[in-house]
């Protein structure tokens, strides 16, 4: 099923933390495990309207990643696959770089 975010709302993938601690323990599915913090942009709405009715593009795009709050985002399941939504402005950081490279927080500050 494709989603398409109405206005400046942007579809999030959120991106799991590694199952592993820095010493190689193995963590087991019922181990308490805090909320992603960081994602995936999959789909991104029109944009807002200004006062003229022109559409004002959003600063992400499909394939970006981004860091949001934990509780901020709105969950959604389709598919048995979940995503988040969020407003563009709510996104407290964008950090573009290669998808396939993991985030580096030290270059966000």
């Amino acid at each position: 099923m494709k989603i398409k975010p109405l206005s400046d709302h942007i579809l999030i993938e959120p991106i799991k933390e590694e199952e592993k601690t820095k010493s190689g323990i193995l963590l087991p599915e019922t181990a308490e495990k805090e909320k992603p913090e960081q994602g995936k942009v999959i789909a991104v709405g029109q944009g807002k309207k200004d006062k003229t009715g022109k559409y004002i593009p959003l600063e992400v795009k499909e394939g970006d990643r981004v860091l949001f709050t934990k509780y901020g985002p709105n969950e959604i399941k389709v598919d048995n696959k979940e995503y988040l939504i969020e407003r563009h402005q709510s996104l407290p950081q964008l950090y573009r770089h290669h998808p396939d490279q993991p985030l580096d927080y030290t270059q966000c500050r």
